[in-house]
């Protein structure tokens, strides 16, 4: 079995073994962490799943009230060091931005996640960080999608960025799944808020080389139920090409398949005569 906690509400999931326990959705539990067990909430009740869950890990127990503000605790401390943070790194004029802040009161440790443009030194600022907060300081510089992922916010498709909800790693993603999707190449168009290129680029392009594989490449002959024509474009989406058909110029949207299977038997039967086939 497997459910789904958050520790921000709309934000990014973990998926656990709920073991013994059967949370539902609304429920506070903890979940284990390298510290101490943390508070999350249940988004997704414990269900049953098809496939191996003995790499995740299990729920500790339900949350207590004591847990309850343990976390409360936990999270002024956060926003203590939040606001430390940026007043010391004005003071000490450094380009950096703060964009995220962990505690773990086990240790006493105080994590500072950061953006910069470039590498920086921060070794008085931490000193300074260390005596303000009265506990151990650990600063961490992160990439620019690292930093999307962090705070969150909302895609150009209207919704939560994937990066903060449900992508676990960061796939490499190139400007030629663009092409391939023909896509306009303006960074504006396909980079996403991180401003790289967006992660759903890789989405759908296993479906883009695939219909490239199997339809009739643009300008090619084919016959389609309606008529011989040419193909003067692709709609991947809806798995059909555009034909315009030789008698009187007209344009016709045919399925992948009837056109693919129609051209084979085109080419077949050419070939059979001794003609080129495609010609």
């Amino acid at each position: 079995m497997l459910c789904a906690v958050s520790f921000e509400r709309y934000g990014r999931l973990f998926y656990a073994d709920p073991g013994e326990l059967r949370p539902t959705v609304g429920d506070r539990v903890l979940l284990p962490t390298d510290d101490d067990p943390v508070v999350a909430e249940c988004v997704w009740g414990a269900q049953w799943v098809a496939g191996e869950t003995s790499g995740f890990p299990m729920l500790v127990g339900l949350a207590s009230d004591d847990d309850v503000a343990r976390n409360a605790s936990i999270r002024r401390h956060k926003a203590d060091s939040w606001v430390a943070a940026r007043q010391l790194i004005r003071e000490h004029d450094l380009p950096m931005k703060v964009v995220g802040v962990d505690y773990a009161p086990g240790p006493n440790r105080a994590t500072v996640y950061f953006s910069a443009p470039h590498r920086v030194d921060f070794r008085s600022l931490v000193r300074d960080l260390g005596a303000t907060l009265h506990c151990r300081v650990e600063l961490r510089q992160l990439s620019a999608r690292d930093e999307a992922r962090v705070q969150g916010g909302i895609g150009s498709c209207g919704r939560d960025l994937c990066c903060a909800t449900f992508l676990s790693d960061f796939e490499p993603v190139s400007i030629r799944m663009a092409k391939d999707q023909d896509l306009p190449l303006n960074p504006l168009r396909i980079s996403g808020a991180c401003g790289r290129l967006m992660c759903c680029l890789k989405y759908e392009h296993p479906l883009y080389v695939e219909f490239a594989a199997s339809a009739p490449v643009v300008g090619a002959a084919v016959d389609t139920p309606e008529g011989a024509g040419r193909v003067v474009g692709h709609n991947v989406p809806s798995d059909s090409v555009l034909v315009r058909l030789n008698d009187g110029g007209r344009r016709t949207s045919c399925s992948r398949a009837a056109v693919c299977g129609s051209r084979q038997a085109y080419q077949a039967g050419s070939s059979a005569d001794g003609e080129p086939a495609g010609s």
